[in-house]
């Protein structure tokens, strides 16, 4: 039965992952020095944000086509796509790409998995919107890695 948690639990979690991510972006963009890669990362920090208001606004019932009751216990195993190591100082950077990469694909799985448990509607088309969503921030953030971890050379 440990593996039972409600529909709010998950809300709240999912939550909490948003503006984790939003905290993890907000950080790198001030550490970036390339322009391209700082603006890439605070448009993620404003996705991250919008993805925090919509799960918000069903947490608070304000989404009704579709919604599951938020009491509604869940035997699926959601939080296995949530659990992910810290971000230490000591990390360089590419392994900090390459585990917000992670925490993307993560996320893309667990609003995946959230959708598949809601019937056709409202909520289920927006978790699949944030699903998608997720799959373009991780290829966002794979750029960055490979922009760090494989840099160009004067020689080409």
């Amino acid at each position: 039965m440990a593996d039972k948690i409600t529909v709010t639990d998950v809300l709240k979690k999912g939550i909490q992952r948003e503006i984790e991510s939003q905290r993890l972006y907000t950080d790198l963009s001030l550490k970036m020095s390339n322009p391209a890669a700082k603006d890439v990362l605070v448009k993620l920090v404003k996705e991250e944000r919008r993805h925090q208001d919509i799960l918000e606004q069903y947490l608070r019932g304000e989404i009704k086509e579709g919604m599951l009751s938020r009491d509604q216990v869940i035997d699926y195993k959601i939080a296995e796509h949530l659990d992910q190591p810290e971000i230490t100082p000591e990390m360089k950077l590419k392994d900090v790409f390459l585990l917000a990469a992670n925490r993307e694909k993560m996320s893309h799985e667990f609003y995946l998995s959230l959708a598949e448990i809601h019937p056709p509607g409202q909520v289920r088309r927006l978790l699949e919107e944030l699903a998608a969503q997720e799959l373009g921030h991780k290829q966002k953030v794979e750029f960055l890695y490979t922009e760090v971890a494989f840099p160009q050379t004067d020689g080409g």
